[in-house]
């Protein structure tokens, strides 16, 4: 008898429920909000003699942010920051900003301005596929 009722549960569960996860999920994976960006989060976007001295590649490296991707490319994005700030002759401050970046971007966190912040809260890390990269190119070639 609770064999039968088991049976019928699970039916029922693959019947109702489970359509509404995966409903849910697919319709988050297509939802991007437009690209924003508030330049360096809350750091200086330059010195007080330049003050948007590194912003350039502030908003580069929120471009990466807004999309999100895999664990490996929010590292390349990190990277990329730094290397742009060290660019522009500061060396200590892309140290500084690096190491901000890596404890603040992560995904975990509801902010503004985390890895994938495009996409809605929770997204992790979670690689692109092919149709969203190129949606999301061209919506940042529009914008």
């Amino acid at each position: 008898m609770i064999k039968r009722y088991k049976k019928t549960f699970l039916l029922l569960f693959q019947l109702l429920v489970a359509p509404l996860f995966f409903t849910g999920c697919s319709h988050a994976e297509e939802t991007i909000t437009p690209f924003i960006s508030d330049g360096c989060s809350g750091f200086p976007d330059g010195t007080l003699q330049q003050q948007a001295l590194w912003q350039r590649c502030c908003v580069i490296h929120d471009k990466s942010y807004w999309m999100g991707g895999s664990y490996e490319q929010r590292l390349a994005a990190d990277e990329a920051l730094k290397v742009c700030v060290e660019e522009v002759g500061e060396a200590e401050i892309a140290q500084l900003m690096l190491a901000g970046v890596r404890v603040g971007g992560t995904p975990y966190l509801p902010t503004s301005f985390r890895w994938g912040y495009g996409w809605p809260y929770p997204r992790g890390y979670k690689s692109l596929t092919d149709k969203q990269s190129k949606l999301l190119l061209e919506i940042l070639k529009n914008n």
